[in-house]
This record gives C-alpha cells, sequence and structure tokens, in this order.
C-alpha cells in the first residue's frame, strides 16, 4: 500500500465550506501488497467482503461507512463501485440473516486496540 498526500478541492456544494485546496492523505492498494485482489466478479467480491475481517474490523462495516460518507458528501462523490458493492452486500446481508457466518480474517495476527492512534502504531 502506498499513502501519499495530494490536493484535494472540495465541490462546491459540500458542507465544509472550504473553496480552496486542502491536503488529503490517500492510501492506493497497489498490485505488490499480498492483500491486493486485482479486478472482481462483483458478487464475488461482494460475498468476500461479507466473511472479512482486518485489523479495524469486519470489512462490511467499513465499506458501509464509506457508502454513506461518500453519499453525504455531494452528489459529485457518489462511487457507483461502492454503491453496487453496498446493494450487493446488504443483499448478502439480509440473505443470510440468522445464519452462523464463518470469518475470514485478513492480513496478519489481529491485536485488539482502544484508539485509532494505537492502531495506526500497531499498523507500522
Amino acid at each position: 500500500m502506498s499513502a501519499t498526500y495530494q490536493a484535494i478541492t472540495p465541490a462546491p456544494d459540500s458542507n465544509a465550506g472550504i473553496t480552496d485546496q486542502i491536503k488529503c492523505l490517500v492510501y492506493i492498494g497497489l498490485p505488490d501488497n499480498p492483500q491486493f485482489l486485482g479486478p472482481q466478479d462483483p458478487q464475488a467480491l461482494a460475498e468476500k467482503i461479507m466473511r472479512s475481517r482486518g485489523p479495524s474490523g469486519e470489512n462490511r462495516d467499513y465499506l458501509f461507512q464509506l457508502h454513506t460518507a461518500l453519499e453525504t458528501l455531494s452528489r459529485e462523490s457518489e462511487d457507483a463501485h461502492i454503491s453496487d458493492l453496498a446493494r450487493r452486500c446488504r443483499a448478502i446481508e439480509k440473505r443470510t440473516e440468522g445464519s452462523v457466518q464463518t470469518k475470514e480474517v485478513v492480513g496478519r495476527d489481529l491485536k485488539n486496540v482502544g484508539s485509532t492512534d494505537e492502531q495506526e502504531e500497531t499498523e507500522k
């Protein structure tokens, strides 16, 4: 994974009230990362998301929170791929409610942490 700061111009209809560019930390998943999956069938990817968890929790929770954040940011921030994955995952969740699901842990061994700062230190 690569992390870099990029200059971002907020959408004009966002609630941020910021008109100038701001620097944002952007994480980019690269093909040399052992967890990089590459192109995936959307339904297979949704099923993998629903059974996976990482150091910060359930992958579905991350996807649903990302989808909500993009929807509320501005009209221009919607991402069709994220919306489609969230819709597929919610359909899987509804279909499997009440059944026992096996979780696939993605990445290294998990460690309980108490804060985001502690998590960032754990991931270094």
